[in-house]
């Protein structure tokens, strides 16, 4: 390890993608390097970790620390590893399959104990590797090779299972959105304690136009809204629409009709320790009517699991009279056996 070395993303990159042509996973680990360079992060603090899953493959292309865990374990592998060595920079990439099916508890109780994490979901709302049934994320109605004539289920949704779980930073990107991508992951980063990026992505081969609405730029300024802390929450080709409360729920209005001024647009807060307006933007979709929210949705600090329990066991190795398996031996009587 060379001290002081300022890595760059080619550092980061390993190997050779077997990825299909298009796929989002592409876009995301081109994101993430640039996001470990930019955080100035080294090839031996770095840890990734994934579950099986298209997404499993990315600790293979990385030159960093990295395992690939078997099905659904991604989190708690995960959490062992930071518990252990609270130095490290853990990150947990797993798809919707791999983190909300088999992975879904794990995922929850991550986000509930606030393991130092950072979890990142790659949703393309299909199953990939195992070429195309329904995820927990796929939208009712959804016809695959498992569901034929469409599934009967509500689909999870990331931002209400993180929220769901007292999670205190969750943010959203899509995957060929390069630069935007690049700031969540380092904010992310920089969040004390458990992350969730959600990353949507289309599956080329099996869901493409999953994300048709906001999958291009153009799409994004008509149909997706970026929040930004103190930032009113505009959105539009234009910024010529808002969002401002009407009770208790979220309503578009057109800036400069019928009275409205840009003063009566709600501001975006990601540190307001109520999540109720977060959650509201975070379950946003184009098909009522909103914009799709883009970014740092909730960032809020709180203490975290790894730091508790590493706290727990200095403060109650300090008043045991053995601070070791050979001195704990010798603590109490001893018989010599002949």
């Amino acid at each position: 390890m060379e001290n002081n070395k300022q890595y760059k993303a080619s550092d980061f990159k390993k190997g050779q993608p077997r990825w299909c042509p298009g796929c989002g996973d592409h876009f995301f680990l081109s994101s993430f390097l640039k996001a470990l360079e930019e955080i100035g992060a080294t090839l031996y603090d770095t840890v990734v970790v994934s579950g099986i899953g298209c997404s499993g493959r990315l600790p293979y292309y990385v030159n960093t620390y990295a395992l690939q865990t078997i099905h659904g374990r991604a989190a708690s592998v995960a959490t062992g590893i930071k518990v252990v060595n609270p130095k490290l920079s853990v990150w947990q990439i797993s798809g919707d399959g791999d983190g909300l099916a088999i992975g879904g508890n794990h995922f929850i109780h991550a986000n509930r104990r606030n393991v130092d994490l950072n979890m990142v979901i790659l949703n393309n709302r299909i199953y990939g590797l195992t070429k195309g049934q329904y995820s927990p994320t796929s939208p009712r109605g959804f016809v695959s090779k498992s569901s034929p004539y469409g599934t009967v289920e509500d689909p999870f949704r990331p931002a209400e299972l993180c929220f769901g779980a007292r999670g205190h930073f969750f943010a959203r990107s899509v995957a060929n959105d390069g630069s935007h991508l690049v700031e969540i992951l380092k904010a992310a980063y920089h969040h004390h304690g458990a992350s969730v990026c959600e990353i949507l992505q289309n599956c080329m081969i099996f869901n493409n136009g999953a994300y048709e609405s906001i999958y291009s730029k153009e799409g994004r300024s008509k149909n997706a809204i970026y929040v930004e802390d103190g930032k009113p929450l505009v959105f539009g080709e234009n910024h010529e629409y808002g969002l401002i409360q009407k009770g208790f729920e979220l309503e578009v209005v057109k800036i400069g009709e019928n009275g409205v001024t840009l003063d009566d647009i709600l501001v975006h807060d990601s540190h307001c320790e109520d999540n109720t307006l977060q959650m509201k933007l975070a379950m946003m979709d184009n098909e009522h009517g909103f914009p799709v929210a883009l970014g740092v949705i909730r960032d809020v600090p709180s203490l975290t699991y790894d730091e508790c329990v590493n706290q727990q066991i200095d403060e109650v190795s300090e008043k045991k009279n053995y601070h070791s398996f050979a001195e704990l031996l010798e603590t109490n009587d001893i018989w010599e056996v002949r």
